[in-house]
């Protein structure tokens, strides 16, 4: 065994990934969406086989796999799941672990596409959700039912107020599995499963990937667990592209310095709006009066690439997103365009209003999707498009 040490996440991002594409430097694209067999035994030994990669696009895809080997290097898992969309990571992980009398834990601050299902099709199901702020210490532990809850669902940092859930609170609990959805972190600005969680969820389509051309979801875990997902998986059909995978591998490789460079602009914007007249609250958890910095601090490891800020009232969002013109008007995050969303009409409007005001989603609040233009420039945009001071 090497004594050399692991390489850094950034390097790894590089290098890992490989196996597929022999010698070439870009990955292969495997297009084909089913293998030929060489007999009725060797069928069935590929279509019983986990994750058999030359049988069925649908079990397995060597292009996809080389994403997921890439996304288990970055997290430090032993494998890595891939999906068709976030949504699909989770609604398989739900369903593949819960059934009907199932009791599942989540927080209040959720994606509103996440709650929807827990409160739609879940509860249709027979699958209980028990909601607990992810700010209260020991919240989730305190709403397990032993016996009963099969998952602990977290997502840190938060849609849209990036608020944090204590890692190694979460990776305590013993009984039901634990979940943490990573999207606004990356697996460069955290891990959970260093942190004793058992699953790490992310909407690929988002920072991994990177460039706004690729819709994926990614689980990463204990083999065993994985395996137990794939079963279901198999059957949910969420099946993730070669194509998307292509494209998000390719984003993984420039992971280290897309986000080293949004996470200063994020912070330096986060920093000179707190001191503008027009903002009221600016979330951020970079910054020293973040209720959560100390957390943060200690468990991410970089502050992220996404803001928040508190405008007061919507027409003052509409005053602004009229005027920007480097900013743009969209609902993502993480690619290279700087985008600006306003959750209570876009990815919580789902939610009626009372709900969105016990998130503390309010008429005036505005995401920030931070990317990689120079940041005296977006600044300069921002400050024209703010009432002057």
């Amino acid at each position: 065994m090497s004594s050399d040490p692991a390489p850094s996440p950034a390097t790894s991002a590089i290098t890992a990934g490989r196996a597929a594409s022999g010698r070439a430097l870009a990955p292969a694209l495997w297009a084909s969406s089913t293998w030929e067999s060489e007999s009725l035994d060797d069928a069935h030994r590929r279509a019983t086989s986990v994750r058999h990669g030359d049988f069925y696009s649908r079990y397995c895809n060597p292009t996809v796999r080389s994403f997921e080997e890439a996304i288990a290097a970055l997290e430090g898992a032993e494998e890595s799941l891939a999906f068709a969309s976030g949504m699909g990571a989770i609604a398989t992980t739900v369903l593949a672990l819960c059934s009907a009398g199932s009791h599942v834990v989540a927080q209040r601050q959720l994606y509103a596409g996440t709650l929807a299902f827990l409160h739609g099709p879940c509860a249709r199901l027979g699958i209980e959700t028990t909601l607990v702020d992810v700010a209260t210490p020991g919240a989730f532990a305190e709403a397990v039912r032993p016996g009963r809850t099969m998952l602990v669902i977290a997502e840190s940092p938060s849609n849209p107020l990036l608020e944090l859930a204590d890692l190694d609170e979460l990776g305590s609990i013993r009984g039901p599995f634990t979940v943490v959805d990573a999207t606004f972190a990356t697996p460069l600005g955290q891990r959970p499963l260093d942190h004793g969680v058992d699953l790490s969820l992310h909407s690929a389509t988002k920072g991994i990937a990177g460039h706004n051309d690729a819709t994926l979801g990614v689980v990463s875990g204990d083999a065993d667990l994985l395996a137990d997902l794939w079963a279901y998986g198999v059957l949910h059909g969420a099946t993730p592209s070669p194509f998307d995978a292509l494209n998000a591998l390719r984003g993984v490789r420039t992971l280290g310095v897309r986000t080293r460079q949004q996470n200063d602009s994020a912070r330096s914007i986060a920093v000179a709006l707190g001191d503008h007249p027009s903002v009221g609250t600016v979330h951020y958890p970079g910054l020293s009066d973040h209720p959560q910095h100390e957390l943060a601090s200690r468990q991410l490891l970089q502050y992220g690439t996404v803001l928040a800020l508190d405008l007061g009232d919507r027409d003052a969002v509409v005053d602004l997103l009229d005027r920007v013109e480097l900013c743009r008007v969209a609902t993502s995050l993480g690619g290279p365009e700087t985008l600006l969303c306003h959750p209570a009409s876009s990815t919580h409007a789902s939610l009626d209003e009372s709900d969105r005001a016990a998130m503390g989603i309010t008429p005036g609040l505005v995401r920030m999707s931070v990317g990689l233009e120079e940041t005296t420039d977006l600044l300069a945009d921002l400050e024209r498009a703010l009432p002057p001071r």
